[in-house]
């Protein structure tokens, strides 16, 4: 089976003999993935949108009380600040999160899933889920892992920037 970056890699082929094109075949394909990827999350999380998904999931993987601080949610986000709080009011209107002041921080607060936010971020999941197992249907479960291993090596050194980035 061909596909489109097979025939963009045969084009420059042509007309650039001369290049090593091995790193054009595989993140062209990834980023053409991340587009239908993309589509397929957006339709996943509908009223949530990803920015929501990101902030309920954080709260939902905590565990019970399922309840972080803001400064716990930037890091599981990757987002500023001021980015956060504007999250966190837009959910706290839709009712999926509360805020109270945290007991042990008088300064700070707590960010709690609420029953509906549980089960919003549930429902996105499991719709996620569904969408995704499409997209890598036709792969042998052998071989999802033996490609999941290759994306973490991937991966891995950008991870390590970031956390690098974190502690500074």
């Amino acid at each position: 089976m061909r596909d489109e970056v097979d025939r963009l890699i045969s084009d420059w082929k042509r007309e650039r003999p001369d290049l090593d094109l091995s790193p054009l075949e595989v993140l062209s394909r990834i980023t053409r993935i991340a587009r239908h990827l993309d589509i397929a999350r957006h339709n996943a999380f509908a009223e949530l949108d990803t920015w929501g998904f990101d902030v309920l999931a954080a709260l939902r993987r905590a565990g019970e009380p399922h309840q972080l601080t803001p400064g716990q949610l930037i890091q599981e986000t990757m987002v500023t600040s001021g980015t956060m709080t504007n999250r966190l009011d837009r959910l706290e209107q839709m009712s999926l999160i509360t805020r109270q002041a945290d007991p042990r921080d008088g300064r700070g607060s707590l960010v709690t899933l609420t029953k509906s936010g549980m089960k919003a971020v549930d429902a996105a999941m499991e719709d996620l889920l569904e969408r995704e197992r499409d997209f890598l249907k036709m792969l042998p479960k052998s071989e999802l892992k033996e490609l999941a291993s290759y994306l973490s090596a991937i991966a891995a050194p950008f991870d390590k920037d970031i956390e690098a980035q974190k502690e500074n």
